[in-house]
């Protein structure tokens, strides 16, 4: 609406404000973060706690690498974490958020060496000291740029004071808590396989490998028994396996008493043919006829079935056994053994078992107490060891992680030996390194863990006595998951998972600060030095000088000093899990800070879903054995992010999207308005399109928030109207603002984010944009200082102050825009207010099914309308004066009680319960409400466009009543 006439429009009411239509993000945004550290925001909200009013909240920082430029993930993640805590605050809590970094491990370590392979450096040859500090600058480096990177996305925090896993307090706690497990009986060394990286060459844990493809050798190997009965006697059990490497350390063979097996007879073979006629082969049935053609067996005949009960305590030979020039290597018993992990899906329904090279193969003997029969066969290169007969020397992967020449060493000397009938190749999803990428292998190596079945010693035995029983009962009874799937997840790998393998061959982490008595096994009680002097001492070292002090000439005199003869000890040079790191956070970081928490619990903890199997685990097992229980309250899960197709982002595939790149675009609000629009807690998509929606969304709140501004221009608190005295649709207005204040405080509650945004958006756009601003311009432009224009101005003051606040924790950027166009001032933000309390009383259910029904027929009007405008009948709804048919009787009631014509943005209207005549227009929605359309009757006022009747009858010239009223 808008006057004709240049005099008239003069005396409009019309909107005024500074604030642009094109936000312009990307060169604004940094002007906003000088202003919030220029002032102190955090710090300013930390202060308003200090007088104990406000209840502490912590969201605890699940540390990233310091080790690269920021990805898409760290944006969603830390803008996930940035919402918690920033809606959290303006709900009235002192909420509390730490920044941390990861800054051990084999991520960093691996970038040093690589810059020494370039150099053609050997990082042996270097001082251990010195190497470290490289790593620590390197680290040191990254955080720096992280840092920044985080802040640019508008995320608040500790930013001066974060915590750091490689600070020297840090490293001393984690060496306290380490020796936590020592002194309360869970840690212990043991030989068993373990996940191993030829490349890195160190244990790895389930957290750090990924799976990919990978082409193995297969091989079907016959074993002979060394004695027996019958027809079984002459007959060979054959095994399958993709590790031919592993056979020279075979040790039994395992079979499934619910698998049914036969004894088969070879009647004819083609001509190449490891088998021949008259051959007797052990097969399940299942998998007989697969086997024995790979094997190019064209007729065979199965002779009987054989009970399982026939295997038991048959004793076969190794493959290898007898070989000239092995000395007898391999001329030991290989016994028949059960096993529940043998299946019939694949292979021959028997699994040769390498106890020092396979997990449930391990168990199977762990299960007999069959430990002393381990091999050490294979090297930390993943190369066959000197006593190994014909392979010693030879590599399974090379120093790339390429294949060696092991395999086929291998399967050479069983063809050879007559100890394989078929070979082959099978591509399948293979352990690999996440760092290097190279693929891994089981390997025995003596390492420590820590016993999740143990009982611990400590007394802390609220949620159990063992680390398994704690972390299980943590789960269930002290820990809410958002989404319920998690607690599955952990909890599954929680029950059933092996000891935590706390060491790691490499250099750059907190050192296993333990020492181990010469010449006595792991397993007396004596092994390892529990002294709490010894352990004081460490402490004290590690924090002054860090955990450089363990490499220091002298260190293990130094440390044990008069507890024993150092000369009796060794000193563990193997550094921790880094998971142990991260996993120990919570007493360096909760505990021990001043704005950590009382109790060293935090209120949540918010990763991807990989740390169910990461920090999320670690943390529990970390605790349960230090704390007795978890170290957080809550615990909130997001997924993946996907390229626009559903694609996982790849370099090579060309489909990633960089944080900074958007930033530059867009500016970083968009981007936190993507995390606020998903539905982040399963997997996620972006991409150029789902970017350029996002950008219109803001665009159409970006307008919202123009208009009220401008609409406030004037607005005097001397104006104020109480709800009581406002029109109908005004008190509709603050009903529907104390139903989403109710929305908003349960989904911020909830972490629901995208349930806030899509609430507050939809109400911005449909019900304020489209229907009460549309309405209420008239007024606002038009009426003059009336009670009607002040309630308006009243309600989009109160508006103005929930929707600011309310969007302030996803639009950080931008609700701080609007909130400087009304309140500028040096010390002046948005981020330092909270959501304002809004009365119950505002509720009013009674008047929104009234206004509910108003709506429904508006609509109708409004349909029929737009179809006269499209036919070019009218040009504006203000031309017409339509006829309403209502059917129900209480509808025209509730449409008569109202100005129904402003509320159509019509003239004039004429409401009646006659018959709707048949050319009335409807909507098939909306029954019992029909239009004749009408024009309006008069003369069009040149101030507010209306046709009224009145039109020239006033002494300003060409307006109507209302205008000639504001006019004076």
């Amino acid at each position: 609406m808008c006057a004709d006439t240049p005099e008239y429009k003069e005396t409009l009411n019309l909107p005024k404000t500074d604030f642009p239509m094109r936000a312009g993000l990307p060169k604004r945004e940094p002007g906003w973060l000088e202003r919030w550290n220029k002032i102190d925001v955090y710090g300013k909200l930390r202060q308003k706690a200090e007088d104990g009013s406000r209840k502490p909240f912590t969201l605890h920082d699940g540390p990233p690498y310091a080790n690269g430029h920021l990805h898409i993930g760290h944006a969603l993640n830390k803008t996930i974490k940035d919402m918690i805590v920033r809606s959290h605050q303006m709900m009235g809590f002192d909420a509390r958020y730490v920044p941390g970094w990861d800054c051990h491990g084999l991520p960093i370590e691996w970038k040093i060496e690589e810059q020494y392979r370039k150099k053609g450096k050997n990082k042996d040859e270097v001082d251990v000291v010195d190497f470290r500090q490289e790593c620590r600058a390197f680290a040191d480096n990254w955080v720096g740029i992280q840092r920044e990177e985080f802040k640019r996305l508008g995320i608040t925090g500790n930013w001066d004071d974060p915590y750091l896993t490689m600070n020297f307090h840090a490293e001393a706690v984690i060496a306290e808590e380490f020796m936590k497990f020592l002194m309360n009986g869970t840690l212990y060394q043991g030989s068993k396989p373990v996940m191993w990286s030829p490349v890195e060459k160190t244990a790895l844990a389930e957290a750090e490998i990924e799976y990919h493809d990978h082409k193995s050798h297969t091989i079907w190997v016959p074993f002979s028994l060394a004695a027996g009965e019958g027809d079984l006697a002459e007959a060979r059990v054959v095994i399958w396996t993709t590790t031919p490497w592993t056979i020279p350390s075979n040790k039994a063979v395992a079979y499934n008493e619910k698998v049914a097996y036969g004894l088969y007879r070879v009647d004819a073979t083609q001509e190449e043919s490891w088998t021949n006629p008259g051959d007797l082969y052990v097969f399940a049935d299942a998998l007989a006829a697969d086997a024995l053609e790979k094997s190019r067996v064209t007729e065979f005949t199965k002779l009987r079935d054989v009970a399982t009960s026939e295997f038991d305590g048959v004793i076969l030979k190794h493959p290898l056994h007898g070989v000239d020039g092995a000395e007898g290597f391999w001329d030991y018993d290989v016994p028949m053994i059960d096993g529940d992990h043998v299946t019939d899906d694949a292979g021959t329904g028997f699994v040769h078992t390498a106890p020092s090279h396979g997990a449930d193969d391990y168990e199977c003997f762990v299960k007999r107490n069959w430990l002393d029969r381990m091999t050490h066969n294979v090297g930390e290169e993943s190369e066959f060891l000197s006593h190994v007969p014909f392979f010693a020397g030879l590599r399974i992967l090379d120093h790339k992680g390429k294949e060696g020449k092991a395999n086929n060493a291998v399967i050479a000397k069983l063809v050879e030996a007559g100890g394989i009938i078929a070979r082959g190749r099978v591509t399948h999803s293979y352990p690999h390194s996440w760092r290097s990428k190279a693929p891994i292998i089981f390997r025995n190596t003596p390492q420590w863990f820590a016993s999740v079945d143990r009982e611990v010693g400590d007394g802390q035995d609220e949620m159990g006595k063992t680390i398994r029983e704690r972390a299980l009962n943590s789960i269930d009874q002290l820990v809410k998951w958002w989404p319920q799937t998690g607690r599955n997840r952990l909890y599954s790998m929680i029950e059933s998972r092996p000891d935590w393998v706390l060491s790691r061959q490499r250099a750059w982490g907190v050192p296993l600060t333990c020492f181990t008595k010469k010449d006595t096994l792991p397993t007396d009680p004596d092994f390892l030095l529990r002294d709490a002097a010894v352990n004081a001492r460490i402490s004290e070292a590690f924090e002054k000088d860090g955990a450089d002090a363990w490499y220091a000439e002298g260190a293990k005199e130094r440390f044990i000093g008069d507890a024993a003869n150092p000369d009796d000890y060794d000193q563990v040079f193997d550094v921790l899990d880094v998971w142990f790191d991260s996993g120990s956070t919570h007493s360096f970081v909760l505990r021990d800070r001043e704005d950590g928490t009382e109790d060293g619990i935090a209120d949540v903890y918010m990763e991807g879903t990989d740390q169910h199997r990461g920090w999320f685990h670690s943390s529990l097992l970390q605790a349960c054995g230090t704390k007795g229980r978890a170290p957080y309250r809550n615990v909130v899960t997001h997924g993946f992010t996907l390229d626009e197709k559903g694609n996982k982002m790849s370099k090579s595939l060309g489909n990633t999207i960089v944080p900074e790149t958007v930033v530059k675009q867009y500016g970083a609000d968009i981007l936190r308005l993507w995390v606020a629009q998903t539905d982040y807690m399963a997997d996620q998509r972006i991409g150029p399109e789902i970017l350029k929606g996002t950008a219109d969304s803001y665009r159409r709140l970006r307008n919202t928030m123009r208009f009220m501004l401008g609409s406030l221009s004037d607005f005097d608190e001397a104006d104020r109207v109480a709800p009581a005295d406002m029109p109908e649709l005004e008190q509709w207005v603050l009903h529907r603002l104390a139903e989403l204040d109710q929305q908003v405080r349960t989904g911020y509650q909830s972490f629901d984010f995208n349930g806030v945004w899509q609430a507050v958006f939809n109400f911005a756009t449909v019900d304020l944009s489209s229907f009460y601003f549309d309405i209420r311009k008239d007024v606002l432009y038009c009426d003059g200082n009336t009670d009607r224009a002040k309630a308006a101005r009243t309600v989009l003051d109160i508006l103005f102050h929930r929707l600011t606040s309310w969007l302030a924790p996803v639009l950080v950027f931008t609700m701080e825009e609007v909130w400087l166009e009304r309140y500028p001032g040096e010390e002046s933000s948005i981020h330092l207010t909270d959501i304002p309390e809004t009365p119950a009383a505002w509720l009013n259910e009674p008047l929104a099914a009234k206004w509910s029904q108003v709506r429904q027929a508006r609509r109708v009007v409004t349909a029929a309308l737009e179809v006269q405008r499209t036919d070019k009948v009218i040009g504006a709804s203000l031309e017409a004066a339509p006829v309403v048919h209502v059917r129900e009787a209480e509808m025209l009631d509730a449409l008569k009680s109202v100005s129904f014509d402003d509320i159509c943005i019509t003239s004039a209207i004429q409401l009646t319960g006659d018959p709707m005549p048949a050319e009335a227009f409807r909507l098939p929605e909306v029954e019992g409400v029909g239009v004749v359309f009408e024009k309006a009757d008069g003369e069009k006022c040149q101030r507010c466009w209306k046709i009224l009747p009145d039109v020239g009858q006033h002494a300003h010239a060409a307006t109507c009543k209302r205008c000639n009223d504001a006019l004076g």
